[in-house]
């Protein structure tokens, strides 16, 4: 039977698989791209390969499609490829869908049973001589920084014990140290959380074990100098629900928040867990340590932001409650109720937050953040649709807006240094649009700090559409080079 997907909305209109592999050179712009950039935008984002088995699916749940953005002399080349997952190659020699629903391996096909189902198709990280695409129920997965090939599973030479790793890896810009977890370390909707510090040449150089309060989702999670910090909020798994072919996750109501700090080189029993009211919160773009305080700060709802993790006991998805605003949790390691305290640094409301990575685990001053647009209805089926992106002063609490024609959404931006040593948060945006109207043809955009709300300097405009993706990182080209440096010296040991 040949491939038809059908007409459902993870499936249609700008949702519609791409599916291309393939390099398009030189790029039409529309405006000036900067000639001093030189370096590559990689990101990543589910792009279904095969419909689902039972037809229906989230859009969390795609195949991995990494793409790249390359500039240089003011010129961009484009590449994309699909993340070679095991997954993947399975499906292709059948020719179909052999794995299940998401994150449910009861729901795979027999002859796939204990097969690595993960899709890579959440975040991109270029470390220690390393791409690694990464989805966070399996470990991550290895390519080419240049030809986007890929290359395999890695478990950085057998030191990688847990069965998951982060889609958000953190690194110190200072000591150039990558920090990643494991949540359902070993084993879907198991509380164990793994956690490593790997170094600047890809070495697992330490790990940790430990338990959280209760099975559930911890996407991402803050560093600071001395301490770790791992929030956990109410999207809760259980493996019963899934052996019944129930969704993995799903929003508890009853369940209080979390945030366990460890030093960074501490032990699993070394641990404080931290609590607080009921929260949605996911993405934790920064967060740093201010003495014995840790800050942790994230677009938090005060109810389920996510209507396709439904509430666990059937209420149905409340509007105002799931809007996101930016907040800051803080723990103090004095206090001896153990009590997170929270903080609205923004009235702006929306999710996929970034800052200026020069900044991370550091004391900052600027968010980016997806918003819904300031005066526009919030409609819970276009949840993830945005065409504006907020400008924050964590400090100020000032709010400036890019906003885009009402005939265009934006995906999630990622921030370029005007130079590697420009002020915090001077630069760059560049973010995909997609045109909803005629050929949904999608564009490359880029828009500078310093006059944002002015429109982008250059539109890169592309021949095809691109299906929204997920996350994405900037490197310049000398890095890159270094990279693969790495990379040869470890492959010739």
């Amino acid at each position: 039977m040949s491939t038809l997907f059908p007409n459902e909305f993870v499936y249609s209109g700008f949702m519609k698989p791409n599916r291309f592999e393939g390099d398009i050179f030189e790029l039409e712009v529309e405006g000036e791209v900067p000639a001093h950039l030189d370096g590559t935008f990689y990101r990543v984002g589910p792009d279904p390969a095969f419909p689902a088995k039972s037809g229906k699916d989230i859009a969390f749940n795609g195949d991995g499609m990494v793409t790249t953005f390359t500039f240089r002399d003011g010129h961009v080349d484009f590449k994309s490829k699909y993340a070679l997952t095991d997954k993947l190659k399975l499906e292709r020699a059948a020719r179909r869908s052999l794995f299940g629903a998401y994150r449910n391996p009861f729901d795979d096909d027999p002859t796939v049973r204990g097969q690595i189902r993960g899709t890579a198709n959440t975040g991109i990280q270029l470390h220690g001589g390393r791409l690694l695409a990464m989805k966070e129920d399996s470990p991550p997965l290895e390519m080419d920084p240049i030809t986007l090939e890929t290359v395999g599973y890695t478990d950085f030479g057998g030191k990688l014990s847990s069965k998951t790793f982060t889609a958000h890896p953190k690194v110190d810009p200072k000591t150039g140290e990558m920090f990643a977890m494991g949540y359902a370390a070993k084993g879907e909707a198991t509380r164990d959380l793994a956690y490593y510090v790997i170094s600047p040449d890809g070495e697992i150089i330490h790990e940790a074990w430990l338990e959280a309060p209760y099975s559930g989702m911890i996407h991402e999670f803050v560093i600071g100098e001395d301490y770790v910090a791992f929030p956990l909020t109410a999207v809760t798994s259980d493996i019963e629900r899934l052996k019944k072919m129930d969704v993995h996750f799903r929003f508890d109501p009853s369940k209080d928040s979390y945030v366990g700090v460890l030093p960074r080189y501490g032990r699993g029993d070394e641990v404080r867990w931290f609590s607080g009211p009921n929260r949605f919160a996911q993405h934790f773009a920064n967060g740093f340590q201010e003495g014995r305080r840790m800050h942790l700060d994230a677009p938090v709802a005060h109810g389920n932001a996510f209507p396709f993790f439904p509430d666990i006991n059937g209420a149905p998805f409340d509007e105002e409650k799931s809007l996101c605003r930016l907040t800051r949790w803080t723990v103090d390691l004095d206090d001896n109720e153990g009590k997170i305290v929270e903080t609205v640094l923004s009235p702006a409301t929306g999710e996929f937050p970034i800052v200026d990575d020069r900044w991370q685990g550091q004391a900052y001053r600027t968010h980016f953040m997806m918003v819904q647009t300031p005066g526009q209805a919030f409609a819970q089926g276009k949840k993830m649709m945005f065409r504006t992106i907020a400008k924050i002063d964590v400090t100020s609490g000032e709010t400036i807006y890019h906003t885009g024609p009402d005939e265009v959404i934006f995906q999630e931006p990622i921030f370029i240094p005007r130079s590697p040593d420009a002020p915090e948060a001077d630069g760059y945006l560049a973010f995909l649009i997609t045109h909803m109207t005629g050929q949904q043809l999608s564009e490359l955009w880029l828009v500078d700090t310093a006059d944002f709300e002015a429109p982008p300097i250059a539109k890169v405009k592309l021949p095809i559409r691109l299906r929204p993706g997920l996350h994405g990182e900037w490197y310049e080209r000398s890095f890159i080079e270094e990279q693969i440096r790495i990379g040869r010296v470890r492959a010739s040991e």
